[in-house]
């Protein structure tokens, strides 16, 4: 009988294990189960309140597109894409949970940097640069955020210079496309044409 007792008791627990187990399984890859706002609130101390950025360091997040969002952090994490800290911080979020961010900051209204500096007189330049090489990509003066190619103008100029310093300095791989057009822009038009660039942007407040 006592056999019995014991015997029932192991079958029992080691049914109770192979259901906790299956449950973990089916557990979403969002372990924490955070909400939209709690995972936002760990960005916002660089990022500002719903990704819109008091700059100039750190990007304007929100509004940009899904798309590019979830491409950017999976770059950060995988190392491809050149960052002080946010190749450790996206190493610390789940595929769900980028993918969640990604969909919170998608749908806030983008905000442009006010009050930037930049040179009036190159401005024009500026635009007539951006139509020629980058408004394949970055479309209506580069406001658009649609696909996966980011918002440009009211950006923070200073995180566009150095966004684009690493495509240059080779530190970060462009499109075939891309690789294309900054090629001949600096071929072209050299340090200045870049600079243009940047004033037309910053100028979009």
């Amino acid at each position: 009988m006592p056999g019995s007792i014991i015997g029932k008791s192991l079958l029992i627990a080691g049914l109770a294990l192979g259901a906790t187990a299956a449950m973990a399984q089916d557990k979403p890859a969002t372990m924490t189960g955070a909400s939209d706002s709690m995972l936002a609130n760990t960005c916002a101390g660089c990022h500002g309140t719903n990704g819109a950025s008091a700059g100039p360091a750190s990007p304007t997040i929100a509004g940009l597109s899904e798309e590019y969002l979830v491409e950017v952090m999976e770059g950060f994490a995988a190392d491809e894409v050149p960052a002080t800290i946010m190749g450790r911080i996206a190493k610390g979020y789940t595929e769900a949970e980028i993918k969640q961010l990604a969909k919170f900051y998608a749908a806030q209204p983008f905000v442009k940097a006010k009050g930037q500096k930049f040179d009036a007189a190159m401005v024009d330049k500026g635009a007539k640069l951006h139509d020629k090489y980058c408004e394949k990509c970055h479309a209506e003066g580069g406001t658009s955020a649609e696909d996966d190619a980011g918002v440009r103008a009211g950006q923070w100029q200073p995180w566009v210079r150095w966004t684009m310093e690493d495509y240059l300095a080779g530190d970060r791989e462009p499109t075939k496309k891309m690789k294309k057009k900054i090629t001949q822009l600096t071929e072209d038009h050299g340090d200045e044409g870049w600079e243009a660039l940047y004033s037309y942007y910053a100028s979009q407040q």
